[in-house]
């Protein structure tokens, strides 16, 4: 698979940046979601499933990739969600009501709930309601999800010498720093507070050639502030690129700081991946709208 990779133009640098499209790949399965889902649903086959459950947020993009591709594909879907105030919601969440309109079924749980997701007990108390089904993690990753992402970078992406990536689960930066060259170095930038993920990332990659820069989650995950929204409408005017405000819009503002701060060398190459998650903007328009800030446009 041929995906289009852009120059972007930085101002009083020798480096040179890059942006590997992966948010073209699909318009609803975009990005890493295509690559995490596209093993797993090889799999669900093989194991003669029906049914795709999985988890995610009011505003996911796997819940939204997920409920298409099973729809494409001739799966049932069912997404346990977080917030069971979200029920009464559906027709006002951008996210949700397309998933929906793909035939996924929803569970609403208590956000304590949620957090036993991953428990025995948990799931049990799923497959005896919903009967047999093929799990997906939140977020999408597995081995399944990791392999799909090994293949983001190809031979010819040698030529750079760091790889960046945004970081939600892990999953995708796990499967670039297997797949990088001995030379690469792979920077991921979390979306979320914390230090915990690097343990996860570890459970998947088989390499030690990646650093996570954890300054640029702009609060944790879902925050923003009128300085990123800015960063992304000023990024589209002048490269013509969307930026979604959860993962790669923080990943190249954090890239473009640390050029700034000569934190690379003169001369690098860096090829930043955009990992999609475009559907999410229309939810966050809602949000900043409803406390009177700044919306996120691209509009040439």
């Amino acid at each position: 698979m041929e995906v289009l990779t852009q120059e972007i133009k930085i101002s009083n640098s020798t480096v040179k940046v890059f942006i590997r499209r992966e948010d073209l790949i699909h318009p609803f399965v975009s990005g890493n979601k295509f690559r995490k889902l596209k093993y797993n649903l090889l799999q669900v086959t093989k194991e003669n499933q029906k049914t795709l459950l999985t988890f995610g947020g009011a505003y996911s993009n796997h819940i939204a990739a997920t409920a298409f591709a099973g729809k494409e594909n001739g799966f049932q879907t069912i997404g346990i969600i977080r917030g069971d105030e979200l029920e009464s919601k559906i027709e006002d969440n951008p996210t949700l009501k397309f998933a929906q309109e793909c035939g996924m079924k929803f569970e609403f749980v208590s956000r304590d709930e949620y957090r036993l997701k991953d428990t025995a007990d948990f799931i049990a108390n799923l497959k005896e309601k919903y009967g047999s089904f093929y799990l997906v993690p939140e977020g999408g990753t597995n081995a399944f999800a990791v392999a799909g992402c090994e293949e983001i970078l190809s031979k010819e992406d040698a030529i750079y010498d760091y790889v960046c990536c945004s970081v939600g689960t892990g999953g995708t930066i796990a499967g670039i720093s297997n797949s990088a060259s001995a030379k690469q170095k792979v920077l991921g930038f979390p979306s979320l507070k914390g230090d915990f993920l690097q343990k996860d990332i570890c459970n998947f990659a088989k390499k030690d050639n990646f650093s996570l820069i954890s300054d640029y989650h702009f609060g944790g995950y879902g925050k923003v502030n009128e300085e990123l929204i800015a960063f992304i409408n000023l990024f589209y005017v002048q490269n013509k690129i969307p930026l979604d405000p959860i993962y790669t819009g923080k990943m190249v503002f954090g890239v473009i700081e640390l050029i700034k701060n000569n934190y690379f060398p003169e001369n690098s190459k860096i090829l930043l991946i955009h990992t999609g998650g475009i559907q999410g903007v229309a939810g966050m328009n809602i949000k900043l709208k409803n406390k009177k800030l700044q919306t996120i446009q691209f509009n040439d």
